[in-house]
């Protein structure tokens, strides 16, 4: 014999501080509990990053996987993974006024790393 748990029908009571309220009322409410979920998340992804997380973001920049892993692992050597990968590659394109494709791709000839680390830390 199987026992089943009964669910306990609380929806009543549950939704009662919601009756009053309007629909534009609602949403509002719903968006601002969406907020309160969402922004620790946002808070995370501002702060942290990871390895895999900026190789992604390299390859959508256009470099190749043999590229990517070149750039972050250099990144991460030279303590900018936290600026991001792909900030790293653009700041330099704007530094030196090329294209970031060309950027990158000094990086990995380990060219210009020095006067980034001195860009982002001073």
């Amino acid at each position: 014999m199987k026992s089943y748990l009964k669910r306990v029908d609380n929806f009543e009571e549950k939704r009662e501080h919601l009756k009053s309220l309007s629909d534009e009322e609602l949403k509002a409410l719903f968006w601002s509990l969406a907020e309160k979920v969402i922004d620790p998340m946002l808070d995370l992804a501002h702060t942290h990053t990871t390895p895999s997380i900026e190789r992604s973001v390299l390859l959508r920049m256009g470099f190749s996987s043999i590229e990517v892993k070149d750039i972050v692992d250099r990144c991460i050597q030279k303590g900018l993974i936290t600026y991001g990968a792909g900030h790293v590659v653009y700041k330099l394109s704007k530094m030196k006024n090329i294209e970031v494709r060309e950027a990158g791709l000094l990086l990995i000839e380990g060219k210009h790393w020095d006067e980034l680390v001195h860009e982002f830390k001073g």
